[in-house]
């Protein structure tokens, strides 16, 4: 009677086997291990730690963002849109986690009252939101409760300690891309800053330019690996990008190494590799490919007629520069080619606004990486369109 009432199937209907409970339990146990794992691995874990829920989670999120987004729109449009991305994939994240608990611990619920789903699921939202409107009995159904309930604080704990702790780094990571503006124009151009900074004699300074960017490098691989979604909060300014002014620097340095003695190239040096290390550190996490232990004589994206009119540049401005171009532009190609595939493909990823020599010869569209595990387009199908 207990059973028929509890809404087992009716009257004369028998309670589940022994085995069915005890397979429902530990799959409520799983599920609810494996949601506070994802929680800890994007949440407290200090490192890069990759979380299937959590990419699962933004992938999705970002799929609907496509639709909505459009194609044929402008890129202003677009850029409007996806400004909104990473903070509703962090919502909804927390969201999938909450519903997620609640499930589980339905299916723990069951297993052990026996009082039918309706019940179980009142309880275990009950006890996720600390609501209290259904009561339990007995020792261990309270026992879970309240294990579910400290669950639903924490995750909710998180989120609140875990807001500060991205908008600190995103505001330490915005400071020096928006300075760039007033260095290297906007878009920002690495010849542009080099003959900025000629142009009101600090060529000699550039040396502590380079130290700030150093010290900006490493701690975007912190940051952008340990929080994830910060690859995708866009600047303020729509013209303004982290990997932009990344490509702007490091081309910068590559430059100065490669066709002058001007600007202080130990320090430039320092900065170009700190700054293709934290861009392979962060394509690792999203599993770009690159290669590790590029040549000298590699290709990249950069043609040798583009280098020489840079070049050009600077020599027309009164930078001195080096009179063998030959043995420049063969150094300059061996720095870009550490990180130039890298650099072209989160541009892709974060839809990257314009800018030359990095934004400017990715996918036309900025909204088409070719990452098979994002779930849009395998890199075979872009190399036929392209």
């Amino acid at each position: 009677m207990q059973g028929a009432a509890g809404g087992h199937g009716g009257s004369g209907s028998s309670p589940p086997p022994v085995l069915v409970r005890v397979l429902l339990f530990i799959a409520g146990l799983l599920l609810t291990g494996a949601t506070v794992m994802s929680a800890v691995r994007t949440v407290i874990l200090p490192r890069s730690a990759q979380s299937p829920l959590t990419r699962f989670t933004f992938r999705g999120v970002r799929v609907l963002f496509r639709i909505i987004g459009g194609r044929a729109r402008s890129f202003g449009w677009r850029d409007r849109v996806w400004a909104l991305f990473a903070p509703i994939g962090l919502l909804t994240l927390v969201a999938v986690w909450l519903t997620l608990i609640t499930v589980a611990f339905t299916l723990m619920f069951w297993a052990v009252e026996q009082a039918g789903w309706a019940r179980a699921y009142h309880v275990s939202g009950s006890s996720l939101l600390t609501l209290g409107f259904e009561g339990v009995s007995g020792v261990f159904l309270h026992t879970l409760s309240f294990i579910e309930a400290a669950l639903g604080l924490a995750l909710l704990a998180l989120l609140i300690t875990y807001l500060p702790s991205i908008y600190g780094a995103f505001a330490r990571r915005e400071t020096l891309v928006a300075l760039l503006e007033t260095r290297a124009g906007s878009p920002p151009s690495a010849v542009e800053m080099l003959l900025r900074f000629h142009r009101v004699g600090m060529g000699d300074r550039l040396g502590e330019v380079w130290l700030e960017w150093e010290r900006w490098f490493a701690e975007i691989e912190e940051s952008h690996t340990t929080f994830p979604m910060l690859n995708s909060y866009r600047s303020p300014q729509a013209d303004r990008h982290w990997v932009t002014a990344a490509g702007t620097v490091l081309d910068a340095a590559a430059l100065t190494l490669s066709t002058g003695e001007e600007f202080g190239p130990p320090e430039a040096a320092l900065a170009l590799r700190s700054g293709y290390i934290s861009m392979r550190r962060i394509a690792d996490f999203f599993g770009i490919p690159y290669d590790p232990d590029p040549s000298r004589g590699d290709p990249i994206s950069i043609s040798r007629a583009e280098f020489d009119a840079v070049v050009a540049q600077l020599v027309e401005a009164g930078v001195q520069v080096r009179d063998d171009r030959d043995e420049g532009w063969l150094d300059f190609a061996g720095w870009r080619v550490n990180y130039d595939t890298v650099l072209l493909d989160l541009a892709e990823l974060t839809m990257a606004p314009y800018a030359p020599w990095s934004s400017d010869r990715s996918t036309p569209r900025h909204s088409e990486p070719r990452l098979r595990r994002w779930g849009f387009r395998s890199s075979e199908s872009l190399e036929k369109r392209s």
